[in-house]
């Protein structure tokens, strides 16, 4: 596809969103909110909590860890609010930083966005620094501010530090692959004694409830979400049709967010009220959901989202090394650009104040406590990564010891040599019939046994299937990967790090977004071959993949990294990192007791609301 095409039609797509919302956003100086407007006293809001009586907190024990006075930067401008909540929250908030962009009329900055970047075929974006210096030495100034962390007043525990136990919301979405580290983090906060509720989409309801997580749905489908980054390469429709697609994705994932951190469990009907949340990126509303409950925010992701000068933004190409930094901020206000509509009508249910169009709050993470789930021996913690950065390990969930194959399964394997395995998870397929005959004749031509997994792209349709080729579904990747010789897949952060814990050689056929990120990694560490894109995948580069992997200099190096991955605990790191993070002055409860401290009702609902909920969820009303 033409890439200048992409840009010209991304021109149109601006003018067109645009004329479909009114964002609601500053356009200039004089609409800019003061830090005193923006941080007025929060009203009693519409989604409180009833005033039930809160008994004393219990506490649970972590591991050794230091604690941070404030959760953010200082700001002195902050004005100190009636409530304890909103007095934490604001007095420690996110410095106001206000750019000559920001003055620009809202057809200016439709017009800059559009000339700042060009949009690749393979859904990257552009960032050429030669090709944008006037705009690009406006976003430097940023730098400045991303790269600023408070001062840490360090508090050194023992063992026994102790803490209060948190009902914590969990916030993902995305596809099974961005569920499944989350879900290992909630099971081990719930060893510590957190109430721990994990919100995602509907489709993973059996997969949280059956690990013993109290689970809320979120909005959006994730079949819908993967189908359409795969058909658009990751962030820009590539048809007007595409655009409402987005729209009412994003949409129904932002507005399900408030009730996920203060409904009742809709099983039991028993109170909830977020007390911390967890979250990562594209549950684009968390931050705005935390500032208006007054609760700490922490973030964990797959890929990288913190700007860095080491390496550009796995949604990014950049030529020059220079512009590693600035891609992260032109992605992020690309996305920022494509939802501020939605958030700021969010802000307005929250009783918050909007936010201006390049505005510092613009859906950063860099303010808030991060944590990266990979390997340092894959990828290691830049240096210009503070100290609200953790690179914390892979989280895995470990469902191999609960997992029974079919015997059919296990009499196949047992018939041969270590089989390929060959599957792209979530992604779906264009033709899926026309890629298996491309597997199976790559497997005949370097005589392998291989395994198709089906995924949900339908591999494996196919009239003839051979006898050493066998068709799978529903497998867990950590007991398959370690009867396989190598993998071959899309690259998703998740799959990928199962691999390298078997010790597999890999081959990433990436369809979008960090998928290509993954794919170099593998390369450059001498894992696997090149990776080779879906629209790319013909039965030679294929075959050539295949007898790269299967080299013994090649497996020596998986089996290596696998032992160094073996020796890391990404879960335990994870959730001491939330817990080092927690801020030593949080407020523990908003909620006034107003009976005895031992009656135990609290944790339940008015009932004649739960019942309301529970009519209103039953005919689709809304809660």
């Amino acid at each position: 596809m033409d890439s200048d095409g992409i840009g010209e039609g991304l021109n149109k797509k601006v003018s067109k969103v645009t004329n479909e919302e009114s964002y609601g956003a500053s356009t200039s100086n004089e609409g800019v909110s003061t830090p005193k407007e923006i941080f007025k006293p929060i009203k009693e809001l519409s989604f409180s909590a009833p005033p039930h009586p809160r008994k004393a907190l219990d506490h649970s024990v972590t591991a050794p860890a230091t604690v941070r006075r404030s959760l953010f930067p200082d700001n002195k401008e902050a004005a100190y609010s009636r409530s304890m909540t909103e007095k934490w929250w604001t007095q420690s908030w996110i410095p106001r930083h206000e750019l000559k962009l920001d003055r620009l009329s809202e057809r200016e900055k439709q017009k800059l966005i559009v000339e700042l970047v060009k949009i690749q075929s393979d859904g990257t974006v552009e960032v050429d620094l030669s090709k944008s210096a006037p705009v690009a030495s406006e976003l430097f100034e940023y730098q400045s501010i991303e790269g600023y962390h408070p001062d840490m007043d360090l508090i050194v525990t023992d063992t026994n530090k102790v803490i209060p136990k948190l009902k914590i919301a969990v916030l993902v979405v995305g596809t099974r692959g961005d569920v499944q580290p989350f879900l290992a983090i909630s099971k081990r906060l719930q060893e510590f004694g957190h109430h721990v509720r994990l919100a995602t989409h509907a489709n993973f309801r059996s997969f949280v409830e059956s690990a013993g997580v109290e689970f809320y749905p979120l909005g959006g489908d994730p079949r819908i979400l993967a189908g359409y980054m795969a058909r658009n390469k990751g962030l820009i429709p590539s048809a007007p049709g595409e655009i409402s697609i987005q729209r009412k994705q994003l949409k129904a994932i932002i507005e399900s967010l408030l009730p996920a951190c203060t409904e009742p469990d809709l099983k039991t009907g028993k109170s909830f009220r977020a007390q911390a949340i967890i979250a990562n990126p594209p549950a684009y509303g968390h931050a705005h959901v935390a500032e208006a409950l007054g609760v700490p925010l922490h973030m964990f992701f797959t890929m990288p989202w913190t700007p860095t000068s080491e390496f550009p933004s796995p949604l990014a190409r950049v030529p020059q090394s220079a512009g590693y930094w600035l891609s992260y901020i032109v992605v992020d206000l690309l996305i920022w650009w494509g939802i501020r509509g939605y958030i700021n009508d969010f802000r307005k249910k929250l009783n918050l104040a909007p936010i201006a169009y390049f505005s510092m709050y613009r859906g950063s993470i860099s303010h808030f406590p991060t944590g990266y789930m990979w390997s340092p021996h894959v990828v290691s913690k830049p240096n210009d990564w503070g100290p609200l950065v953790d690179v914390v390990g892979y989280c895995f969930l470990n469902l191999a010891s609960k997992y029974q194959p079919p015997e059919e399964f296990i009499k196949w394997i047992g018939k041969g040599t270590s089989p390929i395995y060959i599957g792209f998870g979530s992604m779906p397929l264009e033709d899926s019939a026309k890629t298996t005959n491309i597997i199976l004749e790559a497997l005949r031509k370097t005589g392998q046994r291989g395994i198709l997994d089906r995924g949900w792209g339908d591999l494996g349709t196919f009239p003839d299937i051979p006898e050493n080729v066998f068709l799978l579904s529903d497998c867990p990747h950590d007991w398959l990967f370690p009867q396989c010789a190598a993998v071959v897949h899309h690259g998703g952060a998740g799959t990928t790090a199962t691999g390298l814990r078997a010790g597999c050689p890999t081959t990433i056929v990436p369809f979008f977004g960090d998928q290509y990120f993954w794919g170099d990694r593998i390369y450059h560490r001498g894992l696997g071959p090149n990776p080779i894109p879906i629209s790319q995948l013909t039965v030679e580069p294929l075959s050539d993949a295949i007898n790269f992997m299967l080299q013994p200099e090649v497996k020596a190096r998986a089996m290596d990294l696998a032992r160094q991955i073996e020796n890391e605990d990404g879960v335990a790191n994870a959730v001491d990192a939330f817990h080092r993070h927690l801020p030593a002055d949080m407020p523990l409860s908003s909620t006034p007791p107003s009976k005895q401290d031992n009656d135990d009702d609290d944790d339940y609902p008015n009932a004649l609301q739960w019942l309301f909920t529970k009519i209103a969820l039953h005919c689709g009303c809304g809660t």
